[in-house]
């Protein structure tokens, strides 16, 4: 009986409970919000859900995740050493369709005006007392690319990563809600109204050239976002080739999936309550919010700016799609033009800067790497 009871006794002595703080109490009801919010309200569930597991995993104490070898030490490395986002781009690449960007070149013009909501909140964030790394990481949040966000995230902020995620992922699943206010304040309804002409038929041979030579020159121009580039432009190849459907197939489905799932539930377990119950994160949601909303004006502004410069052939609404949030900002684009004009159709427009978006993004994020440099 005695042995029993020193057993007993050690069990519940190195057992979590012994250390378990209100912190952590704190992070777990916080994972369960973010499941309620994936699971019944399907905000980005695919991400959110085991994003919001990674981050109960991570405030159980005493688990040994960090130093003990195994299948959790294998996601955290994946995460520390940028190996999921250029794998995450494959399949993304394998999803996309450059076609209407093709068919339409004047919309990467619109990606790029896009991006710059990533540097209004890079000033912001250095305002509010955060250093140029930290300010450059939390910017890229306004590019709506949550694999850029962590990349950029785990080289230059990496204590900032759980928050960054979440902010970048979470404003993802609200483009819906937070686009079609900041569209109609930049816009008239005779704006929202305007029709655009069918785009051209783009043929096999520039949708094959496309990607090699948009690797080759943003790679020779910004060589640290070749890898992200590089895997977007592969996996849209498969697609496009003609004669890699197997490759395009397992990149697009087994690939993505099982990529997916390490890189959401290895950012879960980058929030621990210590580094993510802190003022930074409060004002990392707030800054995210103005990165996301200024992107979106300058997208409508920049499109606003193009329909008078082609005499009211580019409807503004376009614009808000050059945040890369694929395809869903595109979708909003086109429910909001419709709402003003029930034959509009410009979901196939709006695809030209959604696309140019997830390059810009990637040239934003490579941009800040060249003039500021991964931390030490």
């Amino acid at each position: 009986m005695d042995a029993f009871l020193v057993a007993l006794k050690s069990v519940l002595t190195d057992s979590g409970f012994m250390a378990f703080t209100a912190g952590n109490a704190i992070m777990i009801l916080v994972g369960c919000i973010l499941l309620y919010l994936a699971i019944v309200k399907g905000f980005e569930p695919l991400l959110l859900t085991p994003i919001a597991f990674g981050c109960l995993l991570a405030n159980i104490p005493r688990t040994g995740f960090e130093t003990d070898p195994g299948v959790m030490q294998l996601i955290l490395a994946g995460i520390k050493y940028e190996v999921f986002p250029p794998l995450i781009f494959m399949g993304v690449g394998a999803m996309t369709d450059f076609g209407p960007l093709l068919a339409n070149p004047k919309t990467l013009l619109l990606g790029a005006a896009a991006q710059a909501g990533v540097f209004v909140a890079l000033l912001g964030a250095m305002l509010l007392g955060f250093n140029v790394r930290e300010a450059a990481a939390i910017g890229i949040i306004g590019g709506a690319d949550g694999p850029t966000s962590i990349y950029l995230a785990s080289k230059m902020a990496p204590h900032l990563l759980g928050a960054i995620a979440v902010a970048a992922y979470s404003y993802m699943s609200l483009v819906p809600l937070i686009q079609p206010p900041i569209m109609k304040l930049f816009t008239s309804k005779e704006d929202r109204k305007i029709k655009m002409a069918q785009l051209r038929t783009v043929s096999h041979f520039e949708k094959v050239v496309f990607p090699i030579v948009c690797t080759i020159f943003i790679s020779l121009l910004l060589p640290s976002v070749c890898s992200l580039i590089g895997m977007l432009m592969l996996g849209n190849l498969f697609t496009e080739a003609g004669c890699l459907g197997r490759l395009s197939d397992t990149a697009q489905n087994a690939l993505m999936n099982i990529v997916t799932i390490m890189l959401a539930t290895g950012t879960g377990l980058t929030m621990k309550a210590e580094s993510f119950l802190t003022t930074q994160t409060i004002l990392i949601i707030f800054l995210g919010l103005v990165a996301f909303a200024g992107g979106t004006a300058a997208g409508v502004i920049f499109g606003k700016l193009m329909c008078i410069l082609d005499h009211g052939k580019t409807n503004p609404l376009i614009g808000s799609a050059g945040v890369s949030a694929v395809p869903m900002a595109a979708r909003v684009s086109q429910v909001v033009g419709q709402k003003a004009n029930p034959s509009n159709f410009l979901l196939m427009h709006a695809m030209g800067p959604n696309v140019a978006g997830v390059i810009g993004t990637a040239v934003a994020a490579g941009t800040m790497l060249a003039m500021i440099g991964a931390a030490k």
